[in-house]
């Protein structure tokens, strides 16, 4: 697998900004068969940082309804990664 292919967003909502300022700790959608060692090396070579720890979860999709028909949204993995102490923060937002 690719390093590219181990990342495929980052997760902003509410409270991975409140853990991005508290704890230097971020949040991304990373790939199904990601592993630890795979993510870290992925965020330290696409970002330029020093991770300290890397925690994964698997997340179940919902089911979602549209009338009388129903569906499930995929399953998914999420991975939150923090950095070493006095590493720069990551800015998503660069160009904007």
């Amino acid at each position: 697998m690719r390093i590219e292919d181990i990342i495929r967003r980052p997760l902003l909502t509410e409270k991975t900004t409140i853990q991005r300022e508290t704890f230097d700790t971020y949040a991304f959608e990373v790939a199904r068969n990601a592993n630890k060692i795979q993510v870290r090396r992925a965020v330290e070579t696409q970002f330029s940082v020093k991770v300290a720890e890397v925690r994964m979860m698997n997340m179940h999709g919902k089911e979602r309804r549209q009338g009388r028909y129903s569906g499930r949204r995929p399953d998914w993995k999420k991975a939150y990664v923090r950095l070493q102490a006095g590493e720069k923060p990551i800015e998503f937002f660069e160009g904007t």
